[in-house]
């Protein structure tokens, strides 16, 4: 019996959620149990500030093998041939990854009266256009410390490096960042590399979206393009929500010195050994095909979609990811995530190019196939996820037919359980 019958019963609820509904959320995915067992460990009572044999306190040996153990799996999934790498995996979320690197790597500072800033330049891809607010948003510490100027999608939805080329030459960053939260196409590491050698940028590379892409070999590697490389640890890569970076060697020692003392304390010993779990779990042939299956059920879905009359920004998608465009729809996205969280389907709203709505209402919906191959399914129900978010969309005010849609869900569910023998 768990002793906080309040707290059992909100987490047994959750887990009957998941289990019980269809897991959309392009970021969201289910860790492995041996990554759960870890993360729910007596490592977490450790304080290890600092690092493997240098740390501020004693009894930290064990929990020096485990960070160990994480890194050097880290470079084994992510380095190539001729490029020394080191990794640092004590980021608690991909947003510390990010402002570690900003700290080691560039000069902040302030937006004065006369409307100028003395911060470094960054470049990055603007938040509506499927950037992340770590990239230069101006309600985060990224636009507020540094002078942040951003590239956008073309009009087909696509990442154009000339556009990306003539931001760079206009702004003169001392970054860029190459990576996104919501684009569905292959970026190319090597052409960003080109325009950062042509303005005398450094470039970083925030995977967090295609890690587990990138770790299989379904999406290119940013190593040896870019400088440095962020991401987070659960989405594609399956494991423990937190974060992580990687970096040529050069930048290690600045790096290391960001995340503590730069930015954290004491990291969290139980997530990082969930994180050296699921990065072993990243080298096996299962989890490669994993990734196959996470490509073809986005494709399947997307093509479910499109047969339905959706249009979706750039067509289509090369990774785990679409995005559905609903600017000419009288729908909106908020309404969208409302009326498929009624059938058993949860999704988020999201922004997209040219957005005509505000941030909280918006025009899109993201959506990803990662969770639900995790738990087995593949095109046969891939596709008729897709058919139903078409029949949800176009009827969002018919509740019988929601809640006709959400039965079906259940019953979908049942036959592809996540935690079959999970007890608290």
């Amino acid at each position: 019996m768990f002793v906080d019958q309040e707290i059992e019963k909100a987490i047994l609820a959750e887990v009957a959620r998941q289990q019980n509904e269809l897991e959309l959320i392009a970021s969201e995915n289910y860790t492995s149990e041996a990554v759960l067992a870890a993360v729910g460990s007596p490592l977490t009572n450790k304080y290890a500030e600092g690092l493997p044999n240098r740390r501020y306190y004693g009894g930290c040996e064990h929990v020096d093998t485990v960070e160990n153990l994480a890194r050097k799996r880290a470079r084994q999934i992510f380095m190539v041939e001729g490029c020394d790498i080191g990794v640092n995996v004590q980021p608690h979320a991909g947003a510390q990854a990010n402002a570690a690197v900003f700290l080691a790597l560039l000069n902040a500072g302030s937006l004065q009266e006369d409307g100028s800033h003395t911060g470094d330049r960054i470049l990055g891809l603007e938040l509506s256009h499927g950037g992340h607010l770590t990239h230069g948003s101006p309600v985060n510490s990224s636009g507020k410390l540094y002078q942040a100027f951003h590239y956008r999608l073309d009009d087909n939805g696509w990442i154009d490096m000339e556009e990306v080329r003539k931001q760079a030459l206009a702004s003169k960053p001392r970054l860029i960042i190459c990576g996104a939260s919501a684009y569905p196409r292959i970026i190319d590491f090597k052409a960003f590399r080109e325009v950062a050698d042509e303005v005398g940028a450094i470039l970083m590379a925030d995977i967090s979206h295609i890690a587990g892409l990138v770790a299989s070999g379904h999406h290119p590697n940013p190593f040896p393009y870019c400088d440095v490389v962020t991401t987070t640890t659960h989405k594609t890569l399956r494991g423990p929500r937190g974060g992580m970076i990687l970096a040529k060697r050069a930048l290690m020692k600045k790096i290391n010195s960001a995340v503590f003392p730069g930015m954290q304390g004491g990291p969290l010993m139980h997530v990082i050994a969930g994180k050296a779990i699921s990065f072993l779990e990243a080298q096996s042939d299962d989890f490669r095909q994993y990734q196959s299956n996470v490509l073809r059920n986005a494709e399947t879905m997307a093509n479910a979609l499109k047969a339905g009359g959706l249009s979706l920004v750039s067509g289509g998608t090369d990774n785990h990811l679409m995005l559905i465009d609903l600017s000419d729809e009288p729908i909106s996205g908020k309404d969208a995530e409302i009326a498929l969280g009624k059938a058993g389907i949860t999704v988020n709203k999201n922004t997209v190019p040219k957005e005509k709505r505000s941030p909280m209402v918006t025009s899109g919906v993201r959506i990803g196939s990662p969770a639900i191959t995790t738990r087995g399914m593949g095109i046969v129900e891939s596709k008729w996820i897709g058919e139903q978010i078409v029949k949800v969309i176009k009827n969002s005010k018919d509740e019988a037919i929601l809640a006709s849609i959400c039965k079906e869900v259940y019953d979908l569910c049942q036959k592809f359980p996540i935690y079959p023998d999970y007890k608290l």
